[in-house]
């Protein structure tokens, strides 16, 4: 898989993966306040794929 694809695939698991628990279970990561990426990130990101989407879309809420 070249770097463009993995690219497309991460961020489409960004909007079409649901959060499986907590507060905002069933809503797509990609639709989720920034303040609970931001309560995860002082929290600790779950390890993992969830985490890895909810760390990106953090950094993409954080720098825009």
């Amino acid at each position: 898989m070249s770097v463009a694809e993995a690219q497309r695939k991460h961020l489409t698991d960004l909007v079409t993966t649901k959060m499986p628990y907590g507060k905002y279970q069933g809503r797509f990561i990609c639709d989720l306040p920034e303040f609970y990426l931001v309560w995860y990130r002082n929290k600790g990101f779950p390890q993992g794929k969830v985490g890895m989407l909810l760390a990106s879309m953090y950094e993409m809420h954080a720098n825009g």
